[in-house]
């Protein structure tokens, strides 16, 4: 009914910058909040950051001035601008949405398939 395509992972050296995207698609009445997590090898999933409009947003801790989250609520996509990345930012990194969908009269939640950034020298 909903899924989350992200884009936009891949190697960078440390210092550098990537931006992930997430669509969202599918019958949708309205979306929520939406987020990035994280998850490294032998670690548990990790909030980084979530958004429910353009003021209201929460950050982990470790990412606060580096990373900057935002949504085009018109397009369903949610965004994550990772600057000054550091080797501990490796992960696979997952979007999340809270969704209701066409369907239903409650929202739902939805992950996306994870995407790869590597941060290494």
């Amino acid at each position: 009914q909903v899924q989350l395509v992200e884009s936009g992972g891949g190697l960078v050296q440390p210092g550098g910058s990537l931006r992930l995207s997430c669509a969202a698609s599918g019958s949708i009445s309205s979306i929520g909040v939406m987020g990035w997590y994280r998850q490294a090898p032998g670690k548990q999933r990790e909030l980084v950051a979530r958004i429910i409009s353009g003021s209201n947003t929460v950050y982990e801790d470790s990412v606060k001035g580096r990373f900057t989250i935002s949504r085009d609520n018109a397009k369903n996509t949610v965004y994550l601008q990772m600057n000054n990345l550091k080797p501990e930012d490796t992960a696979v990194y997952y979007c999340y949405a809270s969704a209701r969908p066409s369907s239903s009269w409650s929202y739902r939640d939805y992950w996306g398939q994870g995407t790869q950034v590597t941060v290494s020298s």
